[in-house]
């Protein structure tokens, strides 16, 4: 059976400011995902962690390599394709969680959903994000705005916003970066309970041996290589 997450000798460049050669930020990234599974991506400020999360996440591209996402190779979708993918296919969440501070939890957590094509999918996201809302523990908060929630609650927000569309792949960039060590160990732990309850798979860059603990599968990311 094919993996559901493939990287091919995935490498990145950028071009320096100053006219001078290339920085190698990736040299040849090769990783297999099966389908549900939870993987922690390790590394120190600046390795390239949240370089490849992007690349797998269609946010950029690769200088060379090939990214297969449930066989299909993305460097062969134009833009509108690409952006399918990241809507129904792909859930983000990030270090800073951009939560709409004028919108409710609700209102945020459902804006994925308002560009949604699937219409069976977008006409029953209000009920599935007060599930999962009150799934983890913000049943109550539903109509307070960001700037009334704790840095915790505002994370687990963006949790439920980056699952409204059912994804089947689950990119999180240091989610806990920004939270205190209970509100972390919290965090931590629901998405654990969500990747096994949601049946996503998960791949979290860290640069926490706390978080990385908790995930299925742990690789270092260190002069542009990964290392199991």
């Amino acid at each position: 059976m094919a993996s559901f997450l493939v990287l091919r000798d995935v490498a990145k460049s950028f071009q320096s400011v100053l006219d001078g050669p290339d920085v190698a930020v990736l040299n040849g990234i090769n990783l297999e995902i099966q389908e549900g599974e939870s993987a922690a991506i390790l590394g120190a400020s600046g390795s390239g962690k949240s370089t490849l999360l992007n690349i797998i996440g269609t946010l950029d591209k690769p200088t060379r390599g090939q990214v297969l996402l449930e066989g299909r190779d993305l460097a062969q979708l134009d833009e509108r394709q690409l952006a399918t993918v990241r809507n129904r296919r792909i859930g983000f969440i990030f270090q800073a969680h951009h939560l709409l501070p004028q919108c409710t939890v609700l209102e945020n957590v459902l804006v994925p959903a308002l560009v949604c094509q699937d219409e069976p999918l977008r006409q029953s996201a209000p009920e599935r994000a007060r599930r999962l809302l009150d799934r983890v523990g913000l049943g109550p908060r539903l109509h307070h705005r960001p700037g009334q929630l704790s840095g915790g609650e505002r994370q687990r927000a963006a949790v439920v916003r980056g699952l409204i569309n059912q994804p089947r792949l689950l990119l999180a960039d240091e989610p806990t970066g920004a939270l205190d060590r209970v509100s972390a160990e919290a965090l931590a732990r629901l998405l654990v309970e969500l990747n096994r309850e949601e049946r996503v798979t998960l791949m979290v860059v860290t640069h926490t041996q706390e978080l990385a603990r908790q995930m299925g599968r742990q690789f270092n990311l260190r002069d542009g290589l990964l290392e199991a």
